[in-house]
């Protein structure tokens, strides 16, 4: 058969017969009975020798220790070019590297009875999977593997006693430490192989097409049971077959979207609770006081408020602020602090039953006793390549590469100066915007001056000069966040590198932080300026604080600053869960529709298993890590200002359900399979989440206090009120200063043409401004009054008794709440003890039957040999001393 595009005389002829005699599915050898456990590929390049001796001696080595290999040649192939080699682990060494590895496998089943039915579970039926999807295994009690005692464990068939994924894991692990060289030992690993060439990819099989099952029927089609009940989003209201994915794609992975799953579903509670108070702002709604006399025309028409930039802002009513005062009700209420307070709450109880959460699946997935210095010992390959010098190791008593004291502080001052630098350059960005929002305030005022429907009927009285310029300034910032997060990661990834982490677990630990400390400030920064800058340092008429000494620095509408929080709150993390999701989903479709096009025309049954797989796209090795961290990004942004848009948990919720299905479907359908790797937690991401949990409740009452207007309003209703009754009435006229005009400098009135028609057309001698001054005439004008003072004690107090309060039931519900269920402590303390008896009554036995043996001769007593003695394995090992 012909590729296509070419002429018959350049053609490549290919036997088909033995694709046709095996399903083009398989996952087995040619013989159909071995198993392929792992496949590399490799194009054989013309001036390729010094790759053709590597493969040729990383081969053999691979045989040495005792792994199957079977080639399909570049004829076979699709393209013509690639070759694949096919790897298949035995027993033998499927049972030594278990060992090395401390596997636990069953060895007993589990004799400790299950908890009753938890009262009205039929209610969660319709969110319930089929039992066959949710894979529950029989619950045994498990032990580390040892080689030399197979039979204390219950093997049926050592063909499925490892699952695919370990048995994929333990591949990859020989895979990473085969040398390649005869002159050099020290180069090893597929993964130098890969960066320099020697072979294209390298990768687990998955078992079949993702849309429908095997033809063989000796595999599993698991791949089809994801995409069916997980991967499509028609399943979004059910549960996650969790067991399934961590047979599939290991423990790591399936931590992650353990992880990512109960979030989602506490989100819900903190979701409801957040609709509750907006739906309760809605309802409350012609409650709204001070919102009703800002839009009275006999109250708010009559007020005239000073300009709020130099020479281009004309004087202004405090009515043109009606339909903004209204918006800003309906997150800055009561149920605002009630939603702060809860928050700070919902955080603790999602961090401490995630704990316990943890807890169970690390019984379950055999990962309580997981060792991960048996992964912090395997040094990475490029830490081997770039240290030459070399000392003793106290542990493994081997001597091994370091990195000199001198040269390892000089690349971590090297890349800390990077850092600082790239954080500068963010708030220099962010500088930037600020004046950018002070300069066009001016233009937008100077446009709506009259009326904003004049010129922008569509919208009508929505629209204001600081709403035009907070949307405008939102969606800049958010165009600039984009951009530096895109250069970043580079960077990140570059000093990283440079720092030459010693391990895998290191590296990822140092580029968490770099990652974290600059998202940080990257999305969060602008969110800060609003709530805690912008209105704060302003001055007053006469004496106005500048910025570089020419821009005038913004005010606060008198509504308060809290609507343009929400409003940046919404653009930047709404614009960012919506981007996330079509770079993740539609980027990998397209660069997989693109390799594969060719493919597309030739028979099926010339595509094989490993072609299909070979031409999807790579997990790279940092994947789970940017999944993390868009997650706890949003995270960051429902806690640190869920004070100023109760609605966020909702917004995060929505895109999680989307989250959950769009990453199902990217590794079941997008993705070549992963390497499983272990994992007992989701890593340094837990101090971070909580770091940001205790932040969040400093920033919350922060925000209640000076961006929300409930404290002012608070100190009035009970302290300046009007009359007998405490009642919110004169709230506006009372939180207004008045300015004498005349006293407003030159350089500060507005210029000619600026100030409306009426301004000319009355007598109006003074202006009102947000603040709390002495009027002009009094003996210590434009000075703060006591209501002033009144006001900020109540703030200050108000944010150490909601810290106080909330600090302490946290601290109370994390005491309360143990980190491992009592049910989980009770099988681990059972097991423990089981495996001791039952390996000494195991020995006992073996010992029984040896002086059985012996008879009446009495000679030296010596230890069984193991069933294995008859192969001798060379085993790569890190982890042995």
């Amino acid at each position: 058969i012909c590729r296509r595009g070419r002429e018959l005389r350049g053609c490549h002829f290919r036997l088909i017969l033995p694709k046709y005699s095996q399903s083009k599915d398989s996952v087995y050898f040619r013989d159909g009975i071995r198993r392929i456990d792992f496949i590399l590929s490799y194009i054989d390049d013309k001036d390729g020798e010094k790759k053709q001796d590597r493969r040729k001696e990383f081969e053999a080595n691979l045989q040495k220790v005792g792994l199957e290999l079977e080639t399909e040649d570049k004829s076979e192939s699709e393209d013509g070019r690639t070759y694949f080699l096919k790897i298949h682990v035995p027993w033998e060494v499927l049972a030594t590297y278990a060992d090395v590895l401390k596997i636990k496998v069953p060895f007993k089943a589990n004799d400790i009875p299950d908890k009753k039915d938890v009262p009205l579970s039929w209610l969660c039926t319709p969110y319930r999977l089929p039992e066959h999807v949710m894979q529950p295994e029989p619950d045994y009690f498990t032990a580390t593997f040892d080689k030399s005692k197979t039979d204390f464990f219950l093997i049926e068939d050592k063909e499925t006693f490892f699952p695919p994924s370990t048995r994929n894991r333990i591949v990859y692990y020989i895979l990473s430490r085969c040398p390649y060289s005869k002159e050099d030992k020290d180069k090893k690993g597929i993964k130098r192989l890969l960066n320099n060439g020697t072979y294209a990819a390298a990768f687990p099989l998955h078992d079949c097409r993702y849309w429908t099952r095997s033809r063989d029927a000796n595999c599993e089609s698991e791949r089809y049971s994801l995409y069916k009940y997980w991967a499509r989003f028609s399943s979004f209201y059910k549960e996650q077959p969790l067991n399934l994915i961590r047979k599939y794609y290991g423990e790591k992975i399936g931590i992650y979207f353990a992880w990512l799953g109960f979030y989602t579903e506490m989100l819900s509670y903190a979701a409801v609770v957040g609709l509750l108070c907006f739906i309760y702002g809605v309802a409350t709604f012609d409650e709204n006081v001070w919102s009703k006399e800002i839009c009275n025309d006999t109250i708010g028409g009559q007020i005239v408020m000073c300009p709020l930039c130099d020479k281009k802002c004309g004087y202004w009513k405090l009515s043109t602020t009606c339909s903004s005062s209204w918006q800003s009700y309906l997150f800055d209420n009561t149920a605002t602090v009630f939603f702060a307070i809860f928050m700070g709450i919902w955080v603790t109880l999602f961090l401490e039953f995630w704990k316990r959460r943890q807890a169970r699946l690390e019984y379950e997935w055999d990962l309580v006793d997981f060792e991960e210095e048996q992964q912090q010992l395997q040094l990475r390959p490029e830490y081997e390549t770039k240290c030459t010098h070399r000392r003793l190791n106290r542990v493994t008593q081997e001597m091994e590469p370091y990195l000199p004291l001198t040269s390892k502080c000089a690349r971590s001052v090297l890349s800390g100066a990077t850092v600082l630098f790239w954080i500068s350059l963010i708030i220099a960005c962010i500088i930037g915007v600020i004046a950018y929002r002070l300069a066009v305030f001016a233009a937008f005022a100077s446009i709506m001056k009259d009326s904003p429907t004049n010129k922008l009927d569509v919208v009508g009285t929505l629209i204001t000069p600081q709403f035009a310029t907070s949307v405008t300034a939102s969606c800049i910032n958010f165009v600039i966040i984009m951009i530096l997060n895109f250069l970043y990661e580079r960077v990140a990834i570059k000093i990283t590198d440079m720092e030459v982490p010693k391990t895998h677990v290191e590296y990822e630990n140092k580029l968490t932080v770099k990652m974290f400390l600059f998202q940080f400030v990257n999305y969060y920064s602008s969110c800060f300026y609003v709530a805690f800058f912008k209105g704060k340092f302003v001055g007053y008429p006469g004496d106005y604080a500048y910025m570089f000494g020419k821009w005038r620095n913004e005010e606060c509408e008198p509504g308060g600053c809290l609507i343009e929080l929400t409003t940046q709150l919404v653009i930047v993390m709404v614009g960012k869960q919506v981007w996330g999701n079509i770079q993740e989903a539609l980027v990998p479709w397209l660069r997989n529709w693109w390799v594969s096009r060719s493919a597309r025309n030739h028979p099926e049954s010339l595509y094989s298993r490993w072609e299909q797989d070979h031409d999807l796209q790579t997990f790279s090795q940092l994947g789970l890590f940017y999944e993390y961290l868009e997650m706890v990004i949003q995270f960051g942004f429902i806690t640190l200002f869920v004070a100023s848009f109760p609605l966020a948990p909702l917004l995060a919720l929505m895109n999680n359900i989307l989250e959950v299905r769009v990453d199902a479907w990217k590794f079941t359908t997008q993705f070549r399979r992963p390497v499983a790797a272990k994992a007992h937690s989701i890593g340094a991401w837990d101090e971070i989440l909580n770091m940001i949990a205790v932040f969040s409740v400093v920033t919350n009452a922060f925000i209640v206090s000076f961006t929300s207007d409930m404290i002012p309003r608070l100190v009035y209703k009970y302290a300046y009120h009007l009359g007998t009754e405490s009642t919110m009435e004169g709230y506006i006229n009372n939180s207004l200063s008045i300015f004498n005009i005349s006293e407003i400098p030159v350089e500060n009135r507005p210029e000619e043409g600026e100030n409306p028609d009426w301004f000319y057309s009355s007598n109006i001698t003074t202006c009102r401004y947000r603040d709390y001054r002495y009027p002009p005439g009094h003996e210590k004008q434009y000075t703060h009054t006591m209501q002033f003072w009144h006001i900020l004690a109540a703030k200050l107090a108000f944010i150490i008794i909601m810290e106080h309060v909330v600090f302490v039931v946290k601290f109370f519900v994390a005491w309360l709440i143990p980190d491992v269920p009592s049910d989980v402590k009770a099988r681990t303390k059972r097991e423990h003890y089981l495996i001791q008896e039952y390996l000494h009554d195991y020995e006992l036995e073996k010992l029984k039957i040896q002086l059985s043996q012996n008879g009446p001769n009495i000679e030296p007593c010596t230890c069984p040999a193991t069933a294995a003695t008859s192969v001798k394995l060379e085993v790569f090992s890190d982890c042995l001393s």
